[in-house]
């Protein structure tokens, strides 16, 4: 038996593929910003905080890291009904990634404060500077230019794993794929454009983050270091 293959049936349906492309290329960005924060936060509480704090983080993410994204997106979603709060699955989506992501984030962060030579942080005391000052221009700073790559990777891999999301209804591109195919009957098909729009994202998202370390990490731009 052969298989004759019809992506033209999928023609009608370009408008809501583009819809899921956006909403997953939102679902990501808003993501990856608050990810970015609360990782680089707790990252800064692992490394540099009271006894009481470290043991809290370090049990978050040792928590998150070792129990499925599918698993916290439901934790999230349906927790969160059960207090009797009402929410929007994309929002719940969301927070479901925000909390995974702000613990991957937390410790590429902090194996990046980590590399800063303590030298370096006693020379800012000397010069007077204050503690959030140091941080900023003399760890922060130093340590995102040298994890950045890993970073940029853990981004894509967010915007990969967004596709998990699907499960609570969120219109993203795989919640997309999943209405087309039940219409089209063409599943094959409709995963292949699916699987190369994925493709073609995580291209463009990994080339926006190397066009934004080259304007940001102005140094390695000089040197002509590889981002």
């Amino acid at each position: 038996m052969t298989y004759e293959f019809d992506f033209s049936s999928l023609l009608p349906y370009w408008r809501e593929f583009a819809e899921g492309v956006w909403l997953t290329l939102q679902l990501s960005a808003i993501s990856t910003v608050l990810g970015f924060v609360g990782g680089a936060l707790c990252a800064i509480a692992r490394a540099d905080g009271p006894p009481w704090l470290q043991r809290v983080v370090g049990a978050y993410v040792e928590v998150i890291r070792n129990t499925p994204l599918l698993v916290q997106v439901f934790l999230v979603y349906f927790g969160i009904a059960i207090l009797g709060i009402r929410i929007d699955a994309n929002l719940a989506a969301v927070l479901a990634l925000v909390v995974n992501v702000v613990a991957y984030t937390c410790e590429i962060m902090r194996a990046g404060i980590q590399s800063v030579h303590k030298a370096q942080i006693e020379a800012a005391d000397c010069l007077g500077l204050t503690k959030t000052q140091t941080y900023w221009h003399v760890v922060l700073r130093p340590a995102i230019e040298r994890v950045y790559p890993a970073l940029v990777s853990q981004y894509v891999l967010l915007m990969l794993a967004s596709s998990i999301t699907s499960q609570i209804s969120a219109e993203e591109l795989t919640a997309v794929a999943n209405r087309i195919q039940s219409d089209t009957f063409r599943s094959f098909e409709t995963y292949i454009v699916v699987g190369l729009l994925y493709l073609a994202l995580s291209f463009v998202v990994r080339g926006a983050f190397s066009v934004f370390g080259m304007l940001v990490f102005t140094r390695r731009r000089r040197l002509g270091t590889p981002l």
